[in-house]
């Protein structure tokens, strides 16, 4: 347990990425979860390989194997926090549009935490524990500053801050809320149109590098085995398509990426 206590104190803010990330365990548990997820994975991926490599490459592999593979796991924390930040900014307008209404129609601002936290999954989640913390006899200043702290969504930390702005100065909060709003609108609807200017370009690099060069590739690569009497193994051909799989992925994944979250 002590190398795992070590290893999570070289990764920064770990305790913090995992408080966002909604992961109930401790940076040293965690880091155990991942070294031993990644033992497993390469131990299983070199039963694999041994029906294609010698003893000699899949000892060699191994280590590398469990190096690579722990590399990508340990950064999961990172990833579901930031899963979580999409969601959040797919409910934040709405939510916060919530918020103004309620307090327009003369909803006390407690009562309108406890309602928003009912009716909205992701960002109701955070204002459901702001209501907790209330409840058990933190103040409301404090309740929202807690939880601005182990927000994953820089949208909802910034109506927080509104919020806790208007209730330290006395200043209207559906005003303050509504130029956020308006703000964050305005910011999503420049996220579409700059998805919108590299969709096409990206369309056009996918047909061309994952589809057409390929199958062209390949065509070619049988014909001129044929002409040169080169044999294609069946390593080599499991190989090219597992390469062209993950090339398939790779271009899938960063047009996914590369999509707002927005919900207007």
């Amino acid at each position: 347990m002590l190398i795992y206590k070590k290893i999570s104190k070289k990764i920064p803010d770990l305790k913090l990425k995992l408080i966002k990330a909604g992961i109930n365990q401790t940076p040293e548990e965690y880091v155990q979860k991942t070294v031993m997820i990644s033992i497993y994975l390469s131990l299983a991926v070199v039963f694999i390989g041994f029906m294609f490599l010698k003893k000699w490459q899949v000892v060699f592999a191994l280590p590398i194997l469990i190096f690579f593979i722990y590399s990508y796991f340990i950064h999961y924390a990172d990833y579901k926090a930031k899963k979580i930040s999409s969601e959040i900014e797919k409910e934040i307008v709405f939510a916060g549009r919530f918020l103004i209404i309620e307090l327009n129609s003369g909803v006390p601002l407690f009562k309108t935490f406890e309602n928003l936290s009912r009716n909205y999954d992701y960002v109701g989640k955070y204002f459901e524990n702001i209501v907790e913390k209330i409840n058990l006899g933190t103040t409301m200043e404090d309740a929202l500053n807690e939880t601005i702290e182990i927000v994953p969504s820089d949208n909802l930390r910034r109506l927080l801050w509104q919020i806790i702005n208007s209730i330290k100065t006395g200043a209207d909060i559906e005003k303050a809320l509504d130029s956020s709003i308006d703000q964050i609108v305005r910011e999503q609807k420049i996220e579409v149109k700059e998805y919108a200017k590299k969709l096409n370009p990206l369309a056009m690099f996918y047909m061309m590098m994952a589809i057409i060069v390929p199958s062209l590739g390949i065509t070619m690569l049988i014909v001129l085995a044929t002409f040169i009497g080169m044999t294609l193994s069946l390593t080599i051909l499991m190989i090219i398509a597992g390469l062209l799989t993950f090339m398939q992925f790779m271009f899938l994944a960063i047009i996914r990426n590369s999509r707002p979250n927005v919900e207007l």
